[in-house]
């Protein structure tokens, strides 16, 4: 014997149980939107975050040398657009609008002076000094001061983010970030200012060793 409900079910077509599927589904998100704002219920169905990450092993140790001189603050905004061939922009193609803050540092590798960088004459009141220039260290990126402004994805894009282990990956903003970065500290006097505060700094060591002249060069 067939029941009212199970002949109503066979003569629903199948464009009216997707559309009971997708009611459904939306009310239950409805759900569980009306009951995250139940006090007493947030908490129930938040979220929790936990550090499992093991301890950090040391790989290698260095020793340093350099004086770090001087320190640059930096600040670009990149903006990066990937375009495919013969598609639009919604279906295919990505723009990031990314603002990059970094440092560079500026420092002088005393661990390069020679014996034959040093004059002292007899007396020592008198001192000569030969360092090699200025150098500039790896720019640095600050993810607390970098963020993204904008992304702008095509459909396939991101449809790609769905299947990704990485997806809205930023790799490439930051890469790019850093590289304008280190640009604009060579084109910037941060190794010259460097230089300035190294000679300052070994003028006011040796003044107060008891040396009355000291003189500080850069070799070419």
């Amino acid at each position: 014997m067939t029941t009212p409900l199970k002949r109503i079910d066979k003569r629903m077509p199948g464009w009216a149980k997707a559309v009971s599927a997708v009611v459904l589904v939306l009310v239950v998100l409805f759900a569980g939107i009306r009951l995250s704002v139940i006090p007493g219920l947030k908490d129930l169905f938040g979220t929790e975050t936990n550090d499992r990450s093991g301890p950090a092993l040391l790989q290698s140790i260095q020793d340093m040398s350099r004086y770090d001189a001087a320190s640059g603050n930096f600040q670009i905004v990149v903006d990066l657009e990937k375009d495919a061939k013969f598609l639009p922009d919604a279906i295919r193609g990505t723009r990031t609008l990314y603002v990059g803050a970094g440092t560079v540092d500026a420092y002088v590798d005393l661990g390069k002076v020679g014996e034959d960088d040093v004059t002292v004459n007899g007396d020592r009141t008198s001192a000569t000094l030969r360092l090699p220039h200025a150098a500039l260290g790896k720019p640095s990126l600050d993810p607390d001061r970098s963020y993204a402004v904008s992304k702008q994805r095509g459909l396939l894009d991101r449809l790609g983010d769905l299947f990704s282990d990485n997806p809205n990956s930023e790799q490439a903003v930051q890469k790019l970030a850093v590289r304008h970065i280190g640009d604009a500290a060579r084109q910037s006097e941060l190794t010259a200012r460097a230089e300035t505060n190294t000679t300052h700094m070994l003028e006011g060591l040796l003044h107060s060793l008891g040396f009355k002249e000291v003189k500080v060069t850069y070799a070419t």
